[in-house]
């Protein structure tokens, strides 16, 4: 199934990439954009959400549902991970924001993000990139393939430096709380920069808190550039 991209209301500048969890489609996220459009935020902005494959999922007993990668056991973050269904999306994410970049608008102004399964793909390709993003957000998420990570990571590692935001309820049932904590200490002691907020009592899902948390970030990382600025920018 094809993406649901909304287009920008003024001059495209920007894009914003969200990806959905297991189970779930592009439409599941288009709350965040009917909210900000309402708002008149990132009028400049223009937003893909894509939709996953429907796959067999060994978790769910092999019933065929949108995912990323199959999920073979939620024991552990690293349990027999599907390696080839995680390097394949991962194609995927990287193609997206290459057409991003054809139609002119450059990777620092590219934010990719998402939730569950999306924000763990969101992570992982996103930080694999071979060029400068502007933003990478993981909600209710983790590091995928965490000893080949960093063999996967480009030499010159042109993300190092852009700031990761992720966010965790510390109530989630699936991805559990204390997951999402140790991929954000695991990749400070890797040297990136990333701000682990936290949510009492949240379950796994987003809260209102968390969405204008997530706002706040994209504004800073892809700020309005305005018509004469952006003919200088872009």
């Amino acid at each position: 199934m094809a993406a649901i991209t909304i287009p920008a209301l003024k001059r495209h500048t920007a894009t914003v990439i969200f990806a959905h969890g297991l189970g779930d489609s592009g439409a599941g996220w288009l709350f965040l954009v009917d909210n900000w459009r309402k708002r008149s935020k990132f009028e400049e902005v223009a937003f893909i959400l894509p939709n996953a494959p429907n796959i067999p999922v060994t978790l769910n007993m092999g019933m065929r549902m949108p995912g990323w990668y199959d999920i073979k056991s939620l024991d552990s973050i690293a349990a027999r991970e599907d390696e080839p269904g995680i390097l394949k999306s991962r194609d995927y994410f990287h193609g997206l924001i290459e057409e991003e970049e054809k139609k002119g608008i450059p990777s620092h102004r590219v934010v990719l993000g998402g939730f569950s399964q999306g924000g763990a793909m969101s992570l992982f390709s996103g930080m694999t990139y071979p060029k400068k993003l502007g933003g990478i957000a993981g909600l209710s998420c983790y590091l995928l393939l965490q000893d080949k990570f960093r063999d996967l990571v480009p030499a010159e590692n042109p993300n190092k430096e852009t700031p990761i935001l992720m966010e965790h309820g510390d109530a989630d049932q699936v991805v559990f709380y204390k997951w999402g904590k140790l991929t954000s200490e695991k990749l400070k002691e890797w040297g990136w920069t990333v701000d682990f907020k936290t949510y009492p009592g949240l379950p796994h899902s987003a809260s209102p808190e968390g969405i204008d948390d997530l706002e706040a970030y994209i504004k800073a990382r892809i700020p309005p550039l305005g018509d004469k600025k952006a003919e200088e920018t872009l």
